[in-house]
């Protein structure tokens, strides 16, 4: 089996809307705040010098959201009452996990002209690969914008779906879809020009605004997917961090292939 990472990292150095905050605390001064949080804690006094090479463990400390770098939406993160089952969309930590491993559909959206691709792209790459993805396929969307990952384009120069493109992958049985680009809607710019042209609400983040009707989840800001083999010889991994009550969570997603 060859693993190939589709995922893209959490990088503080990178461009984002909400910028990453990540402090590292080296061996040394990880060995100074033990001997501080023992005395604070549980009244145990330790000179750090004590330690081999004067040194304890590093200690990572990180802001950012659970949107940032690759991730799982779950279906509370379109909103707070759902229209389908009970009423309430679960949480990232309340989906099955089956939903995160299953056979894998590359489908290619680099020649779509326009920041919004509908149902006869989709059709059209369904015919080009020869097969339609079946219940428990997670469909992963190569829009190339994975290639200004780390800048301010990433987030402003993407293609996404429409509202019926997302709704003929889930009449397929898929739960799962997943894009290389910040969103599976198109960019936030796009929609809100096609709004006030329009008049009309569906325009708005429809990809999103579906799941309020029927349960899936999105995986946003995949990279590296130029790798994987054309069409469905492969599986997928993408397994979400469980993040109690939580609208998202990272993931670090991979594809397997038999080799």
């Amino acid at each position: 089996m060859r693993i190939i990472d589709i995922s893209t990292a959490v990088d503080a150095s990178a461009w984002e809307p909400d910028p990453v905050r990540h402090e590292v605390l080296g061996p040394r001064e990880g060995a100074v705040h033990m001997s501080e949080e023992m005395r604070r804690h549980f009244g145990v006094e330790f000179d750090p010098d004590e330690l081999p090479d004067g040194e304890f463990l590093s200690l990572d400390r990180l802001s950012l959201t659970s949107h940032t770098g690759t991730h799982v939406d779950a279906p509370s993160h379109y909103g707070s009452r759902a229209h389908y089952g009970d009423g309430r969309p679960r949480n990232i930590d309340e989906l099955p996990l089956d939903w995160f491993y299953g056979p894998g559909l590359l489908l290619d959206l680099t020649g779509v002209e326009g920041p919004v691709a509908g149902v006869a792209e989709l059709r059209k790459e369904f015919d080009r690969v020869g097969r339609l993805p079946e219940p428990g396929t997670i469909v992963l969307l190569r829009t190339g914008a994975s290639a200004w990952a780390g800048t301010e384009r990433y987030f402003t120069d993407f293609t996404g779906l429409d509202g019926p493109a997302v709704h003929l992958l889930l009449d397929h049985g898929v739960r799962v879809v997943g894009t290389d680009a910040f969103s599976l809607d198109a960019p936030f710019g796009v929609i809100v020009e096609r709004y006030r042209e329009t008049g009309d609400r569906s325009v708005l983040w429809p990809a999103h605004v579906t799941g309020r009707y029927r349960e899936y989840c999105q995986i946003e800001r995949l990279g590296n997917l130029a790798a994987l083999p054309d069409g469905d010889s492969f599986h997928v991994a993408c397994f979400p961090v469980k993040i109690a009550g939580a609208g998202a969570g990272w993931t670090r997603a991979v594809a397997l292939l038999d080799e």
